[in-house]
């Protein structure tokens, strides 16, 4: 039906009444917040209306800006190195890893391979015969892999990690050993002679078959080699390292091998050993005393008898060292075998990088799958690609989503309600998720006024917006990670999506009398506020979310907040451009999408002048309403018009009763104006509608939800409902755990995830360091060295060396080994080998104790001879002299690696090489020089038993208290290793959590407040906000979902999201008048459909996360964020409106209406109907007033039309006027509204 003519134009044949005493208005309200309200939307109103009048070079400069920064995304920077991600920016921890770097590099000494042997039996022995040959079987398998690349062959030999290789003067011996030299195989098969068979160095002799540790007697080979060259030097290292026969002189596992050597304690009686009795204790490696692996390393789920002997165990585990890139490039730099191939660092990782990932496959395939035994095999590499497939970015899934997100887009934005002029059906058959979705929310559907263009362009417009925040974060430096990409896109797309629907349902249903150029205006007028409230709330959300100090986490708040930023900037100036061009396209009908073509079932707009019914007119241009008449609406068949007959005289007829009134309702349209359309509430349809033009989600909010939730026994039930909700999540906050293991993030069923949790259980064992710093006196500090050995030795996670061994660091081996040449020195010294003129008839050792007993460590008289008999190399309470600390330093590096390799030390500065040469004549091999004062060294130790959290908490701080207490002593230590890096952050997690939590209720409290210019509405936002944050820390609780850095995100996100649910239904309820139920009635019917939409439109993006192959993702990310998405739905629409009409401020503007008893006293109606017409006592006055509001409500009813009787509400509204000033101070614009 054509609209009533603007305010101000009458009817041709009007004539007005005489004139009567105008009413007397009165009005009190809040002038300031009215105000600036106006002012800020008369500033988004301008803002439109230029949109709109440039919308082409608008929407193009914008897609231009977001397209440009899309393609920072090239630069984009996708980290997966888990010190960078998971250690806190600025902490000790990050401080203690930067000064381990800056003095050793950026690598580890050596990178671990890992096989784990378990029955597929559970609980079932390992320790027979059998399950050591299958072990046998499998580790044998994996150490035979080789690789091929850069044109050569890389076996194991090549590669592994190889402990303390002696430095000989003889060129052939050197070469011999060092191909001789074994790998680092911690296995417990080093306790039999097959051990020897993962081994695959070999060496060549005139004369004998190829030598190799199965065959290899290193007494016996010593011997052979002595017509060769003097070898005494290396023979007393061997001593020292009590390598005696190696592996030769070990029982054989298989009694009947062919090849087990006669030399085997049971190669003759051909019996098979006790596997429990030859590993109880542990297993060694070639060396006896260097190489001790303990039981804790070898075997998990042991049992024992009363006296503690091994009796069973439940898993076996080898473990293969490889060489760090790194080492891997320096030991084939310049060598023949890579002179031709241009060899590099990144050749050796990808060397080391593929021959793991070979490793990993074969291992796995050892066995066969009728085997009673299963082995699980796991690498660094491995690791490391687990990382990658995390972080990759899923094209297919945020497709998808995206797709997902068109269908509804296209069903559900706000549709006009067909006219009586013309209804027609849909011009497409949508799909099934629109279907679905567009039968709750909006049945309407029209060729020309179809708005399925528009959604599709939002959505797009929203992935473009995504992508161009990410493109500036790229650009900004912040690199990406997993959350990124497997996030990011979803939660940003629901919440953008939301903004889209308000505008565009806005823009639809903006007021009949609207200036066609102004539409965009008015529509950003309208909705601006909450846009712009709900996008700046998010955006501080995330900001406070980066105060955890999680590098990993702090990336994606800061990328969350800037993505949310560019949504903003989308939504309010390029979506607008896209509603205004449009409106261009309706205004021409043409069809939707298809919009070069004309719609066929658009009909000719037949305008229906006022008409004189009786002896009056209605002036429906003045009283700006439409009034319920009875029509008659066909459709001809020949054109397919719908055209409607008026009857000549139309009866008014009683609206239906609705529960809450129907002047409080437009009984047509879902109303999505945050704001108060109010001439809208005014409005009838001019035909009686279909049912089905009802089944929406504003009729329903209308019809059904607010009567039912505004009553006062259902208010108690809520309260009661939500208190109970809150006091049972208090209960469930006391069941979250701190914690995330590797075995949370890895896919379940695969078999890195099996093997994870065949480690957490069997070997939960941790390489840990105590790192001593520089700026202490090391020589005169060896008694508090010892001390801070002994604390942190005494810690309960520490395992313990066992009591026939020392201790496993380089003080000790220091002491240990200047003891064993002070002793040679003392019989040499006896027996007249060494006198004090010469040291040559002296053993190697005694002699080495000779050079170092003569020194002083003073420059200018380096060497006194008197001191040979004067003083001890280690002194009685087993201290070294401080003169001789550093030189005896040097002489100790060079001359026992073996010990030196044993104890990790990693000395920075490293001492200076030195060749002890015993037949020197000149003197100068007595001149030893002095390393550097130690910057860096460190003591090893292995934590045991750390399974939960709290295990490593106490570690931690049982680590950080044995080093305090060092540093009063004036020594300066940290402790170094993977529990320090990645768990050390759960010490202070819980009050980040809190601090932030605080911080952003204060900001959003205070954002709030400031926008919406009412503290009491911002107090009660802030309360049902910290409401959702416990109840969804507590829901974590009941579902086991652990509390890291992840949850705490979005713990602390789920404020700013919860902005979305309840800012709207506060501020509908703000800006309306009456009582409180009324008023949260009135908001809950504008806001339930938008929140709804926005609900729908977040669990939608999130959808696609179920897809992925990380059960993390679904767990952490999906299941925590569909959760806050239904706790924001119910505290929005069901708990913040009952509170608002207990506990709700009172309106912003108060109306009072006076006037004449001619107008409060309708007559009664006349011939059995009620006639349409007007008194002529209405004000002429009254026009006047209407046609020049800011603000309009509802105007005084018209003599003669029937009014409704409710219980508790007045029956009319009268016109609102804020106090103390006439509608010119609240509006920038002349005639446009600057709605309350």
């Amino acid at each position: 039906m054509a609209r009533s003519p603007p305010p101000g134009e009458l009817p041709p044949a009007y004539t007005a009444p005489a004139p009567s005493v105008a009413p007397q208005i009165l009005a009190g309200g809040l002038k300031a917040p009215l105000w600036l309200r106006a002012y800020f939307q008369g500033l988004l109103f301008s803002l439109g209306c230029g949109i709109q009048r440039h919308c082409g070079k608008v929407l193009f400069l914008g897609l231009l800006a977001l397209g440009a920064l899309a393609l920072g995304l090239r630069v984009a920077i996708i980290e997966t190195d888990l010190e960078q991600l998971w250690v806190e920016v600025g902490s000790r921890v990050s401080q203690e890893l930067h000064y381990t770097k800056e003095k050793l590099g950026d690598e580890a000494a050596y990178t671990s391979q890992m096989l784990i042997q378990t029955s597929r039996q559970e609980g079932e022995n390992v320790l027979t015969s059998e399950a050591l040959s299958l072990h046998l079987q499998a580790a044998l398998t994996a150490s035979k892999v080789q690789v091929s690349l850069y044109g050569k062959s890389w076996d194991l030999n090549k590669i592994c990690y190889k402990s303390g290789v002696p430095l000989i003067e003889n060129g052939m011996i050197e070469r011999m050993i060092e191909k001789l030299f074994p790998c680092v195989i911690l296995t417990p098969l080093d306790c039999f002679w097959e051990g020897a068979k993962l081994q695959g160095g070999s060496a060549y002799l005139p004369g004998r078959p190829d030598i190799q540790w199965t065959n290899l007697d290193p007494e016996q080979l010593l011997e052979e080699l002595v017509p060769f060259a003097s070898l005494e030097g290396f023979r007393e290292l061997l001593d020292k390292a009590q390598v005696g026969q190696a592996y030769v002189g070990r029982p054989c596992l298989q009694p009947d091998d062919l090849h087990c050597p006669p030399s085997a304690p049971n190669h003759h009686s051909r019996q098979a050993p006790s596997v429990a009795q030859e590993l109880s204790g542990g297993c060694h490696g070639f060396s006896h005393k260097f190489m001790h692996w303990q039981e804790e390393l070898l075997l998990g789920g042991m049992a024992r008898d009363s006296q503690g002997q091994l009796l069973r165990a439940e898993a076996l585990q080898s473990t293969f060292l490889l060489m760090s890139p790194h080492q891997l490039y320096e030991h084939f730099r310049g060598d023949y075998q890579t002179h031709d191939i241009g060899w590099s660092e990144e050749q050796a990782a990808t060397v080391l990088q593929a021959w793991q990932r070979r490793f990993v496959q074969l291992a796995q395939e050892a066995l066969p799958e009728n085997a009673s035994q299963q082995v699980h095999a796991f690498s660094s590499t491995t690791l490391d690609d687990i990382l990658h497939a995390f972080s990759e970015v899923s094209a297919a899934r945020v497709a998808g989503g995206y797709l997902l997100m068109v269908g509804p887009a296209l069903g559900t934005l706000p549709l006009p309600a067909p006219s009586a002029h013309h209804r027609n059906p849909p011009d497409t058959a949508p799909s099934l998720p629109q279907l679905a979705y567009a039968c709750v929310t909006m049945l309407r559907w029209d060729c020309a006024q179809s708005q399925g263009a528009v959604g599709l362009a939002g959505v797009l417009l929203v992935a473009l917006a995504v992508a161009s925040g990410l493109g500036l974060c790229a650009l900004l430096g912040i690199t990406f990670n997993a959350a990124t990409t497997q996030v990011l896109p979803f939660l940003t797309l629901g919440i953008g999506v939301d903004d889209i629907f308000l505008l565009a349902h806005a823009f639809t249903e903006a007021p009949p009398d609207t200036i066609l150029q102004e539409r965009t205006g008015e529509c950003l007028q309208r909705t601006g506020t909450s846009v712009a409230l709900t996008s700046i709330t998010n955006m501080a959300a995330f900001c406070m979310a980066a105060l955890v100090p999680i590098p990993a986490l702090r990336a994606f708040s800061l990328q969350a907040a800037v993505v949310v930023g560019c949504n903003f900037a989308a939504v309010m100036l390029v979506f607008p451009a896209v509603l205004s061009l449009d409106l261009q396209r309706r205004h021409c009908q043409r069809l939707d999408v298809l919009c070069c073509f004309s719609s066929p079932c658009s009909a000719p707009v037949i305008q229906i002048l006022p008409q004189e019914l009786g002896d009056r007119m209605v002036p429906v241009g003045i009283a700006h309403l439409t009034a319920t008449v009875q029509a008659f609406a066909h459709c001809e068949a020949s054109s397919q018009h719908v055209v409607t007959i008026l009857p000549p005289q139309a009866h008014l007829v009683p609206p239906p009763s609705d529960p809450l009134g129907s002047e409080l309702f437009s009984p047509g349209g879902s109303t999505r104006d945050l704001l108060g359309q109010e001439e809208e509430t005014m409005q009838k349809a001019a035909s009686k509608s279909l049912p089905c033009d009802h089944w929406n989600l504003a009729h329903f909010a209308r019809c059904c939800f607010a009567p039912l939730l505004l009553q006062p026994h259902t208010k108690a039930m809520v309260l009661v409902l939500f208190g109970a909700l809150l006091g049972l999540s208090l209960y469930g906050a006391t069941l979250v755990q701190d914690g995330l293991a590797l075995t949370d993030v890895v896919p379940r069923g695969t078999k890195e995830h099996a093997f994870l949790s065949t480690q957490l259980r069997y070997f939960s064992l941790y390489e840990v360091a105590l790192v001593t710093q520089g700026g202490f006196d090391y020589a005169h500090s060896q008694r508090a060295l010892f001390d801070l050995h002994q604390r942190f030795s005494s810690l309960k996670a520490v395992l313990p060396p066992p009591a026939t061994q020392a201790p496993r660091t380089w003080l000790h081996y220091y002491c240990n080994w200047l003891q064993g040449i002070q002793a040679s020195f003392d019989q040499d010294w006896a027996s007249g080998r060494i006198t004090r003129h010469s040291y040559r008839n002296g053993s190697e050792d005694g002699a080495l104790a000779y050079k170092l007993l003569i020194q002083t460590g003073d420059d200018q008289e380096p060497l006194d001879f008197s001191q040979l008999t004067t003083r001890k190399l280690v002194d009685k309470e087993g201290l070294i002299p401080p003169e001789l600390f550093y030189v005896g330093l040097t002489v100790w590096v060079s001359s026992d690696p073996l010990g030196l390799a044993a104890s990790q030390a990693n000395f920075y500065p490293p001492p200076p090489e030195w060749l002890h040469d015993k037949y020197d004549s000149t003197g100068e091999n007595l001149r030893i020089p002095a390393a550097q004062p130690l910057e860096f060294a460190q003591f090893p130790f292995l934590l045991r038993g750390l399974q939960k959290t709290a295990d490593f908490v106490e570690a931690i701080e049982g680590a950080r208290a044995a080093c305090a207490e060092a540093g009063r002593a004036g020594v300066r230590a940290y402790p170094s290793g993977s529990p320090f890096l990645f768990w050390e952050q759960y010490l202070g997690l819980r009050r980040c959590f809190l601090l932030a939590v605080c911080i952003l209720l204060v900001g959003t409290f205070l954002v709030c407040a400031l926008l919406l210019l009412n503290p009491w509405t911002a107090g009660l936002i802030v309360l049902v906000l910290a409401m959702m944050t416990v109840e969804l820390f507590g829901i974590m609780g009941f579902l086991g979902i652990k509390l890291s850095a992840i949850p705490v995100v979005i713990l602390v996100a789920s404020v700013g999201i919860g902005v979305e649910f309840t800012v709207h239904v506060a501020l509908g309820f703000l800006t309306t008048q009456g009582s409180r139920n009324l008023r949260a009635t009135r908001a809950l019917e504008h806001t339930f459909a938008p929140v709804t939409d926005g609900a729908v439109s977040t669990l939608l993006g999130l959808l696609m996360l179920t897809g992925s192959n990380f059960d993390f993702i679904i767990r952490y990310f999906f299941v925590v964020l569909t959760a806050l998405t239904l706790l924001g739905l119910l505290h929005g629409l069901v708990l913040l409106p009952v509170l608002l009409s207990i506990l709700g401020p009172p309106p912003e503007v108060v109306q009072m209406y006076k006037e004449s008893p001619e107008v409060l006293s309708p007559p009664a109606a006349q011939g059995g109907g009620l006639r349409w017409g007007v008194s002529p006592t209405l004000p002429q006055s009254f026009a006047r007033v209407t046609t020049s509001m800011t603000v309009a409500l509802h105007p005084p009813p018209l003599p003669g039309a029937y009014i409704h009787p409710v219980s508790d509400e007045p029956t009319w509204s009268p016109v609102a006027i804020p106090a103390a000033g006439g509608s010119s101070n609240l509006s920038s614009r002349g005639p446009c509204l600057a709605t309350a």
